[in-house]
């Protein structure tokens, strides 16, 4: 048993190596950031998207700071929007997901949706390890209410 765990503990390191912790490491975080700081209008799901994923990179105050300047937004709205996200403890989003969000609005979520590895954040960045420990603890369940 040690052994399959430190094998699965070094397939694991190998991995993390290839990770970042800096959030415009992802060309899609890039491309919203990039927007956001331009005052863009990312859309309804652009601000989801990036909210549930800068959240783990960038300080409240300077996503509170980009939201804002928002249509419709305002310090108190991009705070609510924040603490939602924050309460619920939202995953990152598949790749999958952010494709169909991108169908409901006109700004692209996924610069290069026609890129399979494109908009995939966890194979770019780096998450606290109490995301993997959901997502693992979704498909333990899943796979045992399917039994």
């Amino acid at each position: 048993m040690k052994r399959n765990q430190s094998m699965r503990s070094a397939r694991t390191s190998a991995f993390d190596d290839r990770l970042s912790d800096n959030l415009e490491d992802s060309p899609m975080m890039a491309h919203l950031y990039g927007a956001l700081k331009k005052e863009q209008d990312i859309g309804e799901y652009g601000r989801l998207t990036f909210v549930i994923i800068a959240r783990h990179f960038l300080k409240e105050g300077e996503i509170i700071r980009l939201l804002e300047k928002q249509p419709g937004f305002t310090e108190e709205t991009a705070q609510a929007m924040f603490a939602q996200i924050q309460q619920r403890e939202y995953n990152p989003p598949k790749r999958e997901t952010i494709l169909e969000w991108q169908n409901h609005q006109d700004f692209k979520i996924c610069p290069d949706p026609d890129d399979p590895n494109a908009c995939n954040v966890y194979r770019e960045l780096r998450f606290p390890q109490e995301i993997y420990d959901r997502i693992g603890e979704f498909w333990m369940e899943k796979a045992e209410s399917e039994k």
